[in-house]
């Protein structure tokens, strides 16, 4: 397959994987700490405010957490801790170095928020009488802090190392078992409280935060891509290029049917001017195929600037 580019792109053929590290104190230092001390505050907000009056409990060790305090008064944020800091050590034996100094220190101040928090406003919900109205608010509250944690290159620690050691020995996919490891404390919560209401508040604050945290990594204006395959490529490019003032590539394909050679369009565009391309291929040949996809990141010239953290 050959590639053809059209309009004003440059590309290089030397491609390098490199690991940008921060240097201390420098502007993307202070960026990446306080992304976690904020994260780690909204988090926090999130399970005093919301999720633990209520007995919910989402996975992770602060769903232990939760479970234990509870049953018999332990602090949320200690009992996180405590099992934090071994599971990290663990961690690092099996798999290496992969949890930095940030991971250690979102933890440290996510625990640490969770219990002063819960000392200043108590163990009242903030909405009453409303588990389901907090689990909404509780999971954006717990996905909007653990993406911005995850935007700062750290990780929220806990049953993220448990399902990674576990990946490791058992080969599956470290998403399955993450699912598998929050979908055990869960049902630790069920037999904990016998209520079953319990298990399917806590899947939805896991499906919610889930949603957050990927819109909080990815972003919420989605773009679009789209794969052209048109005989009027000419005219379709001329659009992209002067109307749309877009750039584009041209992909040399060949029919399954008959072997008759094609130019494939490639072009990434926001909604608007996906409509307005669409409209335009169907006016002058309406024979087009097109295939539109969602593209939640496109770095580059027009869209996001290409730099560190994006």
């Amino acid at each position: 397959m050959q590639l053809q580019i059209f309009g004003e792109i440059n590309l290089k053929s030397d491609i390098m994987s490199f690991i940008v590290k921060e240097k201390k104190f420098s502007k993307k230092w202070f960026i990446s700490y306080s992304l976690i001390l904020t994260g780690s505050i909204i988090l926090a907000a999130g399970f005093v405010f919301f999720i633990t009056p209520y007995k919910i409990v989402p996975g992770g060790v602060y769903g232990i957490g939760i479970v234990l305090y509870h049953l018999v008064g332990a602090p949320v944020g200690l009992t996180g801790l405590i099992l934090n800091i071994p599971l990290t050590i663990i961690g690092i034996r099996i798999l290496g170095p992969r949890f930095g100094v940030k991971t250690i220190i979102g933890f440290i101040l996510a625990s640490v928020f969770i219990d002063v928090l819960t000392y200043l406003w108590g163990e009242t919900p903030l909405v009453e009488n409303d588990a389901l109205l907090s689990c909404i608010f509780g999971g954006v509250l717990i996905g909007l802090g653990l993406g911005l944690i995850f935007k700062s290159k750290a990780t929220s620690g806990g049953s993220d190392i448990i399902a990674m050691i576990m990946s490791k020995y058992s080969r599956i996919p470290v998403g399955q078992s993450l699912i598998i490891v929050d979908a055990c404390i869960v049902l630790i919560g069920l037999i904990s409280f016998g209520d079953w209401k319990i298990p399917l508040y806590s899947w939805i604050v896991i499906f919610i935060s889930g949603k957050v945290i990927d819109t909080v990594l990815e972003g919420i204006d989605y773009e679009k891509t789209m794969f052209i395959i048109s005989d009027k490529y000419n005219e379709i490019s001329q659009k992209i290029l002067h109307d749309l003032d877009r750039g584009g590539t041209f992909i040399e394909g060949k029919g399954m049917y008959n072997n008759e050679e094609k130019k494939i369009i490639f072009v990434n565009v926001s909604r608007r001017e996906m409509a307005v391309l669409q409209d335009y291929i169907r006016h002058i040949d309406p024979e087009a195929f097109i295939t539109v996809i969602n593209a939640n990141k496109i770095l580059g010239e027009g869209f996001k600037p290409l730099t560190p953290g994006t």
